[in-house]
């Protein structure tokens, strides 16, 4: 471990019972065409679905029943029923689909089409398209206001993000941020939003009252080099007091405190970690290492890798279920 501050306290870490574990991971494979399940207990491979071509983007169902994964070669968004691990629908995505987010009220899913720049709401009872809105180029990071009314999608080549005006269905604000911008998660109370931008190796706050950047945090892992740091997938823990930003080529995930926004320590992962999952409890942090093709496990109270567990190759996207 590589720590700047002293271990985080979080009171789940205390936790040492295997029921304290008892979720099902499942990991996207984009260069394998499948979806690792890992059983969180005994930190074992369970099984290994195929599935279509270079899925990225991976997220649960609202319900927990089924998993929803952008296969970006196919141009579609494969529902996977987890009871069976069988593929039931391909739903209509629009072209290269990459990341995406399942509405606040479990009817749509938003989905950021990298190739024809637009987001694409797909209604999942009819498995249609229920509106595309356009936004810049090669959208990628999409994410839903935690009070449903906003939409905000990155887009990568223009390094911006679009505000979507859900009820009207119209960009209502375009804000300029770092270069490359990949990921966007909003805190838990709506009030900030959090943007990856990865070749500009930051991490940007907006204000979501009025769409503007509040600070830029930088990073610097102990022995390595700028151009490796490049910051991707983010997590916020169940409390809302950590941020887990995963840091591509630095190998590394950094803890960072909400409140004061201070980096509280870098964690040592796989290669080329790509995005994570955080356990319900807050015990601990599942990341994607799209080099190396395993998942890391980091306990987050102690502020360290506690294990490995093999993948398929090229693990990039990851969700958790109970």
């Amino acid at each position: 471990m590589i720590a700047l501050l002293p271990p985080l306290i979080v009171a789940a870490s205390a936790c040492v019972s295997t029921a304290c574990f008892a979720e099902t991971i499942y990991v996207s494979n984009e260069r394998g065409d499948s979806v690792s399940v890992i059983d969180a207990a005994t930190l074992k491979s369970l099984d290994t679905w195929k599935i279509g071509a270079r899925p990225r983007g991976i997220v649960l169902s609202r319900d927990g029943r089924f998993l929803f994964v952008c296969v970006g070669n196919d141009h579609a968004v494969q529902m996977i029923d987890r009871a069976t691990g069988k593929v039931v629908a391909d739903l209509p995505s629009g072209e290269d689909p990459e990341q995406l987010f399942p509405s606040r009220d479990g009817k749509v899913l938003f989905v950021a089409n990298e190739d024809n720049a637009a987001v694409t709401a797909i209604d999942i009872a009819t498995r249609s398209v229920a509106f595309q809105v356009p936004v810049g180029k090669e959208p990628e990071g999409v994410a839903q206001s935690p009070d449903g009314r906003s939409l905000v999608v990155t887009s990568e080549d223009d390094n911006a993000v679009s505000w979507i005006d859900l009820p009207s269905r119209k960009v209502i604000a375009t804000i300029e941020t770092e270069q490359r911008p990949r990921h966007v998660e909003f805190t838990a109370d709506g009030k900030q939003l959090w943007i990856a931008a990865e070749t500009g190796g930051v991490v940007q706050v907006v204000d979501t009252a009025n769409h503007a950047v509040i600070e830029t945090l930088h990073f610097a892992p102990p022995g390595v080099k700028d151009y490796q740091v490049l910051p991707c997938g983010i997590r916020f823990t169940p409390d809302g007091k950590t941020a887990v930003i995963a840091l591509g080529r630095a190998n590394m995930v950094a803890l960072v405190d909400v409140a004061t926004r201070k980096v509280r320590a870098y964690v040592p992962v796989g290669k080329r970690v790509w995005h994570l999952a955080i356990s319900a409890d807050g015990a601990r942090a599942y990341t994607a290492n799209g080099v190396s093709d395993d998942v890391t496990v980091v306990d987050l109270g102690a502020a360290r890798a506690v294990g490995t567990i093999a993948a398929g190759a090229g693990p990039w996207g990851v969700v958790i279920a109970p």
